[in-house]
């Protein structure tokens, strides 16, 4: 094996060991002359004085930009403070027609079951009053003045019902949740948008006063005629008069309008018109004729089988007349409330108002003749073939076909709704 050996002395001879590191002389460089910039200071003093002199001169245009958008901003705020306002009454009317509706709803069922009992209970001590007259005077007395009782009792609750039409009352409830619902998202999506003015607030009041007006609350004072003479639609938007000008346009932008989409416009108010608003009043009418006759006819029933229940005993026909009065009352009853005929006459009163209010909106846009101040003509009709139910493209066709039927002398064969 090769061992290693170091001594004391190689180590110190390697803890001296020195190095020297050698380094080329620099090179002397030429002197240069370098030219001396000149003095900025007077540069400086005139740039200084040119912006003085352009702030001094725009001063007085950015303190009134300022002020404008301050005042514009200010009135937005204010607009819109203002719609939240309404919003919140807009919500708490909501909450208030669907309770109310629930609550008319129960009483719709209650009274129509209490009334039922009421009618069949006097029906059947009729019916035992008239089968043991041969019990003492006493017995039959008592029988004859309970079924008479009954009786009465069921005509003046009849009349009540049939006075405030429960089942209608619910309807209307359901009608007005629905429509203030759709006044919400309106303001929502204004909101939403943003530029919101104090037209827009002037047009939600309006709304809102306007179906407050057609769907009241109370009972006593404000209810709803609910037999009218003679059948009208439901009005639930505020009534403006058309301040259009006369003439020929005052823009030239057409706003997305054509003179081929007014035709449109016009020929579907034509259909409207012509069809779905005649079959609705005429429906609307049956179904008011029938109600007034349903109404009227309960209570005389019962009334009739009050009256002869207290002549029970004179006789076996006389006897017939409480049985079969009552047993015609609970049907009438049962018929007319658990059929909810008010409910339907109802429901062709606001389907009747709806193709009302597609006219007068069709109307009063093709009255405005300057086009800026109408709503876009393509987002228009979408709206209007949205609410037929239809597709642009369908809504096109039906007018072509009512154009040409009505060149033909021809009633169209088609309503202008799908939905209804």
């Amino acid at each position: 094996m090769v061992s290693l050996q170091f001594s004391p002395a190689n180590l110190s001879s390697l803890r001296t060991t020195n190095a020297a590191i050698h380094l080329p002389k620099l090179l002397r460089l030429p002197n240069f002359s370098i030219p001396q910039l000149p003095k900025t200071k007077l540069l400086l003093q005139e740039l200084d004085r040119s912006i003085e002199k352009q702030n001094t001169n725009n001063v007085v245009f950015t303190t009134q930009s300022n002020e404008d958008l301050y005042t514009r901003n200010n009135k937005n705020s204010n607009a819109i403070i203002k719609l939240y306002a309404v919003l919140e009454a807009v919500c708490d009317r909501v909450e208030m027609h669907k309770n109310i509706g629930e609550q008319r709803n129960n009483w719709n069922t209650l009274l129509l079951n209490s009334i039922n009992m009421i009618t069949l209970t006097a029906t059947t001590i009729a019916g035992v009053a008239a089968a043991t007259t041969a019990c003492s005077d006493s017995s039959l007395l008592a029988l004859k003045l309970s079924s008479a009782l009954l009786f009465s009792a069921a005509t003046g609750l009849l009349i009540v019902m049939n006075k405030i039409q429960p089942s209608q009352l619910t309807e209307e409830q359901r009608n007005a949740t629905r429509l203030f619902k759709q006044l919400q998202k309106q303001i929502q999506t204004t909101i939403a948008l943003g530029n919101c003015t104090e037209e827009d607030v002037k047009s939600a009041m309006e709304k809102v006063f306007a179906l407050d007006k057609a769907y009241p609350l109370p009972l006593l004072g404000a209810m709803l005629e609910k037999y009218p003479a003679k059948f009208q639609p439901a009005v639930w938007w505020p009534l403006r008069k058309n301040k259009s000008l006369k003439g020929k346009r005052l823009s030239k932008k057409m706003n997305g309008w054509s003179e081929e989409l007014e035709m449109e416009m016009r020929e579907v108010v034509e259909v409207i018109k012509r069809k779905d608003s005649e079959d609705y009043e005429r429906l609307g009418n049956i179904a008011l004729k029938v109600n007034k006759s349903l109404a009227i006819a309960g209570p005389l029933l019962t009334g009739i089988a009050a009256i002869g229940s207290t002549f029970i005993g004179h006789g076996s026909l006389v006897a017939l007349v409480p049985l079969l009065a009552g047993s015609l009352a609970s049907a009438v009853n049962t018929f007319e409330h658990g059929g909810q005929v008010g409910m339907v006459f109802e429901m062709y009163r606001s389907s009747a108002g709806f193709f009302n209010l597609v006219e007068t909106s069709i109307e009063s846009s093709l009255g405005e003749k300057d086009l800026e101040k109408r709503e876009n003509g393509e987002l228009f009709e979408m709206k209007m073939a949205l609410q037929l139910g239809r597709s642009v493209s369908e809504l096109r066709e039906l007018a072509s076909k009512s154009a040409s039927c009505r060149m033909e002398g021809v009633d169209i064969d088609e309503f202008a709704s799908k939905l209804f």
